[in-house]
């Protein structure tokens, strides 16, 4: 077994698109962590309804973060699954209401995890106005709405910065609209043009995040509470690409760059057993 969990962290760092299954393990610095959920997007169509139901709603707010674009449902436009690959794409029409379209495909009401390891390879596409992410939610709220109950950044790009990647948390205490978010980041070219992998591993004691294998980020449980640790509870997934956005659309838009897409070669969620 030793000899096995060897070569599935081989494939973790090089960033190789080998395939899993339910009931894989693989051995970390941390520990050993047997795979528990996964899409590797080996079919053609539309996201998986078995796993993934979209978020729709949008409001003048622009989830409360200035964003531009309309999330639309089971529209190929926006999210497809194609060449064994997951594309959201941003698209803008000029003379539409709203001028741009998108996708926010979650995993809410599917599946939600309480610890784990949580694993993308994905690209994220540069250009000025573009905000991707892969990122948590918690299901329940059970501590209050949002900072209170807590949000967990996988990994986030903005178009602007296409060779900055950021993993974050936020908690009551520490959220961006104080200033005080808890992250950690990687510069380096290539993000927007190569496929990496981002992973973060979640214990009842910290997060940490890495980039291909190299850790980037690490939030300890300081034990006094959920105002610092609400991750004590269950979350779910999601993927989406923004448009705009007080911090994709800090510079505002390039009309040029449509259509853009947020590529996802496969995701994976592990459960430690040793």
């Amino acid at each position: 077994m030793k000899k096995i969990y060897l070569i599935s962290l081989i494939v973790i760092l090089c960033g190789c698109s080998g395939r899993s299954a339910p009931g894989t393990r693989i051995e970390t610095g941390s520990g050993v962590w047997e795979l528990v959920w996964n899409d590797e997007f080996d079919y053609t169509g539309l996201p998986d309804s078995t796993k993934w139901s979209y978020d729709t709603f949008w409001n003048d707010g622009g989830w409360g973060n200035d964003e531009l674009q309309y999330y639309t449902e089971k529209d190929t436009a926006n999210a497809v699954v194609r060449d064994g690959k997951l594309f959201i794409t941003a698209r803008r029409f000029p003379h539409g209401q709203p001028e741009y379209t998108s996708a926010r495909i979650v995993t809410r009401g599917k599946a939600d995890w309480k610890y784990g390891r949580f694993e993308v390879r994905v690209k994220m596409p540069a250009g000025r106005g573009l905000w991707s992410a892969v990122w948590m939610l918690p299901t329940g709220n059970e501590y209050g709405t949002w900072p209170a109950s807590g949000e967990i950044d996988i990994v986030e790009s903005v178009g602007y910065e296409p060779g900055r990647v950021v993993s974050t948390v936020h908690t009551e205490n520490y959220h961006h609209l104080t200033g005080t978010e808890k992250n950690g980041e990687k510069h380096a070219p290539g993000f927007s043009t190569q496929y990496h992998v981002y992973a973060l591993e979640w214990e009842p004691d910290r997060i940490t995040s890495f980039v291909d294998g190299e850790e980037i980020f690490r939030y300890d449980n300081d034990g006094s509470g959920y105002g610092s640790w609400p991750f004590d509870r269950n979350f779910y997934l999601t993927v989406n690409l923004a448009v705009g956005g007080n911090w994709g659309g800090k510079y505002g838009v390039d009309e040029l760059i449509f259509p853009a897409s947020l590529e996802v070669d496969y995701i994976r969620v592990y459960k430690k057993i040793e």
